[in-house]
């Protein structure tokens, strides 16, 4: 009896030792590295189309903003004849492409007059404004209130452009245009708008007939600009000419009110 319970008494004195399960070795050895190497497979997929998606986006919306600074002055005074004298122009309207890593990219605005850029709507719009203060001192109405007014006023016809071509070009199923060639575009009207002011300095009942014409061309180039995009662009659904037509009258008709709105100098 003495041997029997020191043997139950060793037996319960020593902690049992169960045989480990060599499935559940495997599984616990396992289980962390594949819940790494799983997180980390999950998480470069989402990452990587999550970048995939806002370059694309920002591609289609912003595109490349140095892309429209690529000028030299030939184009300049190119572009400038073909804003204000569209009737001349007498190639083409659309853009030149090149193939780039494997797909096609439309050349920069250096290397093609059909390309939009920005640098001529911001010297535009600058010296519209400068042309604006200038005529402010001339009728001695200049103050700085005046001249920032005159100022918000440009800003807020410009933007007005952007959201007219805009609903234009959502309207007729072309809404895929980077949104920085819908801000050139627009912004194109400040250079026959400051010609026209500027000439109003000088002899003032001239401004009368050089800004309708003015108005007119902007609304011939818009409309040519316009008929390129909405032909090159993919359709979200069927075209109706008839319908397309209409829309770029009214965009050509829109230019005399606002370029006469801008071109009124306010004080």
């Amino acid at each position: 009896m003495a041997a029997m319970n020191n043997d139950l008494g060793g037996l319960g004195g020593r902690p049992a030792t169960s045989q480990a399960n060599p499935f559940e070795s495997a599984l616990y050895g396992a289980g962390p590295g594949l819940i790494r190497s799983g997180l980390g497979a999950y998480g470069e997929k989402f990452l990587g189309s999550s970048s995939e998606f806002m370059q694309s986006n920002i591609t289609q919306y912003l595109s490349n903003p140095q892309y429209y600074f690529q000028v030299n002055s030939q184009y300049v005074r190119n572009k400038l004849k073909v804003i204000l004298f569209p009737f001349l122009h007498r190639g083409h309207w659309t853009r030149i492409t090149e193939p780039v890593g494997g797909r096609l990219s439309y050349k920069p605005p250096i290397q093609d007059i059909n390309a939009p850029d920005l640098y001529i709507p911001l010297m535009a719009f600058g010296t519209y404004v400068v042309i604006a203060g200038y005529a402010l001192g001339v009728l001695e109405r200049f103050t700085p209130e005046a001249l920032t007014l005159q100022f918000t006023k440009g800003l807020l016809g410009w933007f007005l452009q952007v959201i007219l071509i805009r609903v234009l070009l959502y309207t007729l199923g072309s809404g895929e245009a980077p949104l920085l060639d819908i801000v050139a575009y627009a912004g194109y009207g400040f250079a026959g708008t400051s010609l026209a002011m500027l000439v109003r300095v000088f002899w003032s009942p001239s401004y009368y007939f050089v800004l309708p014409w003015f108005s007119i061309c902007t609304g011939v180039f818009l409309v040519k600009t316009m008929k390129r995009v909405l032909l090159g662009a993919p359709r979200s659904y069927e075209r109706h000419p008839s319908r397309n037509h209409y829309f770029l009258l009214f965009l050509a008709v829109v230019q005399f009110p606002m370029l006469f709105w801008l071109g009124n100098i306010s004080g």
